[in-house]
């Protein structure tokens, strides 16, 4: 996964992380969230999801402490970054900050 992360998150392209766990109450509350985020965003933003069980190596490299958390990245570079539950509103507003 870190190979296939690191092409990822250095790309052209606008990426949200979310760093989750299956057994993360709040985490399962974000997944319809992040579901009308992509179909309001369309393409201009990618949403991959990381389990932090799964991926420790990630968690870790990232300092995720708590789930869920997001990150926003492009071109490898960390734009912005904060964890709990978020208001589809309030993250269609943070991507749409930083897109060109």
């Amino acid at each position: 996964m870190n190979a296939k992360f690191n092409e990822i998150i250095n790309g052209n392209d606008l990426v949200l992380v979310d760093f989750y766990a299956e057994w993360c109450g709040p985490c399962k509350m974000m997944s319809p969230i992040l579901q009308e985020v992509k179909v309001n965003l369309k393409d201009s933003v990618k949403i991959i999801k990381v389990n932090v069980d799964q991926h420790q190596d990630l968690a870790n490299h990232f300092m995720v402490r708590g789930v869920p958390t997001f990150m926003l990245f492009k071109t490898g570079k960390m734009l912005w970054r904060q964890s709990g539950v978020l208001s589809t509103k309030d993250l269609i507003q943070i991507i749409s900050s930083h897109l060109n």
